[in-house]
């Protein structure tokens, strides 16, 4: 195993046995690195590795710590790399949207407050009659993960706003080349949102599926007619 890897996994044993809980701090590194048989450079490039996923947070004259460790942080860095996604894999992070939305629609339908579902209609209104495809998708992502907050699960609010961004792409894509998708789009809000005000979790569940497997299907077909026109040139 590298040195560096090494000593990553030694503080993530002190972290995972409890010896160094959230918000502890750790101890000196000279201290460190002997304790743990550890070369302080390698120690100081596992501090640095595992600052960069927000396990442990550097606190310049005052030390090292380890974060809260709660998953909305700790699942940040995921987003980050998703970021780094190709064209030819957003159909996989549409299936797997398509997994995660409906259910935390559903606990969303059970869990959300009655001001919850009030905060959650005004997003809706924020849009204009006739919005463009850009400000309709920015909405369409602040509608969704503000449903996803609302789920009561910070892991899958986290996973799904992580996977949020790689979509809204091929969402803008589909609403400037297929027609009546804006208004569809606004529809299926409107009976998502109307489902989880009247405490509905299997209907907003169904409403969920409906839309984000709309944008899948159509993303399926226009790679496959684009395919197809290739074969034929």
């Amino acid at each position: 195993m590298p040195v560096t890897d090494e000593a990553i996994e030694k503080i993530k044993a002190m972290i995972v046995n409890g010896e160094l809980g959230p918000g502890s701090r750790l101890p000196k590194e000279a201290d460190l690195a002997e304790r743990l048989g550890l070369s302080r450079s390698s120690l100081r490039e596992a501090v640095k590795a595992l600052s960069l996923i927000r396990v442990l947070h550097v606190r310049q004259g005052d030390g090292t710590y380890v974060t809260s460790l709660e998953p909305d942080l700790l699942l940040d860095a995921m987003g980050f790399m998703v970021d780094f996604h190709q064209d030819d894999t957003v159909l996989q992070f549409l299936e797997v949207r398509r997994i995660l939305e409906p259910a935390a629609t559903a606990m969303a339908a059970k869990t959300m407050t009655d001001a919850d579902v009030a905060e959650l209609r005004a997003i809706l209104d924020e849009l204009d009659e006739d919005p463009t495809v850009e400000a309709l998708v920015a909405n369409d992502l602040k509608f969704h993960s503000r449903i996803a907050a609302g789920s009561g699960n910070t892991v899958l609010c986290s996973l799904i706003d992580g996977l949020s961004g790689p979509t809204a792409r091929a969402r803008i894509w589909r609403g400037l080349t297929q027609e009546g998708a804006v208004r569809r789009t606004r529809e299926q809000h409107d009976a998502i949102c109307e489902a989880i005000e009247s405490r509905q979790p299997e209907v907003a569940r169904a409403w969920a599926t409906v839309h984000v497997a709309g944008v899948e299907q159509w993303l399926r077909n226009t790679l496959g007619s684009a395919e197809s026109a290739l074969e034929q040139e």
